[in-house]
Formats: C-alpha cells, sequence, structure tokens
C-alpha cells in the first residue's frame, strides 16, 4: 500500500528557508563574538603644563652694587731744564743751500727733436699723387720686380692643400725717398694669399721715386701679385 504524505506533512520545502535561517544566525554569532573578544583603547591626551609660573613664583636676583673703580695715577710732572750758554761760546756760521741756487747752477738744455720724426710728419703732410710724369720704378726695372716677387713668394701651405690660386692686387705708396709704405690689398683671393702677398711687398727695397715737374713727389702705386699652383 503506498503511504500518501500530506504538504503540510512534507519537510522538502521548507529545507531551503531553514539552511538560509542557520546561516544568518551563524554569522549573528560569530560577529557578537568578534564585538565582545577586542580590547578596549584608552587613549591618553596631554593637556599641556597644568600648572602656570607666574612672575611671583621666580626670584629676581639682581647683582650686587660694584666699588667705583679706583681713580686714575696722577701725571708725572715734566719739569723743563733749561741750560745757560755762556756768551763767549763760538757759534760755527752754516751756508744753507736752497733749491735756487741749485737750479740756477744747472746746466740748461734744450730739446732737439730727432730729424728723422720729423722727416716722417714733414714725408706724410705730402700729397699723394697717382698717376705723374716720371712714374715710381723698383732698381733694374719691371724684369727684376717679377723676378723678385718669383724668389719672395712662398706659396701658403694651406692654399695649396685647398688649391687655391689667383690674382692679389696690392697698392702702396711710394715715398720721395723711394721707401715703400703703407701697403694694402685691394682686392683678395684668399686671406693666406693676402697676406703672403702683403709680407713680400713690405721687404721690398726702395724704388726709384716718381717726379713731377723734376722734383721727386709721393705715388701711389698698384701692383697684381699672381699665384698660381704648377
Amino acid at each position: 500500500m503506498e503511504v500518501k504524505k500530506t504538504k503540510r506533512a512534507d519537510l522538502e520545502d521548507s529545507k531551503t528557508p531553514s539552511f538560509l535561517m542557520g546561516i544568518i544566525i551563524g554569522c549573528a554569532v560569530l560577529f557578537v563574538g568578534f564585538e565582545w573578544g577586542t580590547r578596549d583603547v584608552q587613549v591618553v591626551v596631554d593637556s599641556g603644563i597644568s600648572e602656570i609660573i607666574t612672575e611671583e613664583d621666580i626670584e629676581i636676583t639682581r647683582p650686587e652694587d660694584a666699588p667705583p673703580p679706583p681713580p686714575p695715577p696722577p701725571a708725572p710732572v715734566v719739569t723743563e731744564v733749561l741750560n745757560v750758554v755762556e756768551d763767549d761760546v763760538e757759534i760755527v756760521e752754516q751756508e744753507i743751500i736752497t733749491s735756487e741756487d741749485t737750479q740756477m747752477s744747472a746746466q740748461v738744455q734744450t730739446y732737439v727733436a730727432p730729424v728723422a720724426a720729423q722727416e716722417e710728419e714733414e714725408e706724410s703732410a705730402q700729397p699723394i699723387f697717382t698717376v705723374v710724369e716720371e712714374m715710381p720704378q723698383f732698381p733694374g726695372g719691371e724684369t727684376e720686380l717679377l723676378r723678385f716677387l718669383g724668389s719672395s713668394i712662398k706659396y701658403p701651405v694651406i692654399a695649396q692643400e685647398n688649391g687655391i690660386q689667383g690674382r692679389v692686387i696690392c697698392a702702396f705708396v711710394v715715398n720721395r725717398d723711394g721707401a715703400v709704405v703703407d701697403a694694402e690689398v685691394v682686392r683678395g683671393v684668399d686671406p693666406s694669399l693676402d697676406k703672403e702677398a702683403l709680407r713680400v711687398i713690405n721687404t721690398m727695397p726702395k724704388w726709384a721715386p716718381g717726379k713731377q715737374r723734376g722734383k721727386p713727389v709721393r705715388v701711389k702705386y698698384t701692383l697684381p701679385v699672381t699665384f698660381r699652383l704648377q
């Protein structure tokens, strides 16, 4: 005979709520246990100095009255001693030489200006011509001038390595005595070549000066210096 259960006697429906209820009760017991087991923490707050020291509690000490300093010792009395000289003592007279006497006896010298300085000033005051009746000339003519330049010029190494060549045009002044002065580069090619051209020009000997109406004058001369690699 099959046994039939009523819905009230059937426990399957109440299994899930009972299980959830047990979990809730267990968690509540654990929470109460942890809260009950913690120790009380006491926080101590320092309220600072409880008592304030007043000015009445501090004993004020004052230095004892110091005795006055002793008076300074009296200054020594200096007595002046007078030596009496008899009238019969001979006094030796001495001559005093003043600066006026030495200046009068000194040798008077007149300054003479150097002759060379005067000549340079006079030479610089002379006008400079560019074209005159007789132009300045290198000793021996143009042939000797080209020979001098060829033997005196030292081709700069840096210009040789870089293959630099060209014509440097220079200008200078030939004074009335034939001296070469005031050399400059009118049109350059390279700093090394320009410097070498000026060096050679400044080493040139005196020229035959230029003349105007038969008198030597200062003449500005232009000279091209050619640098060429072989």
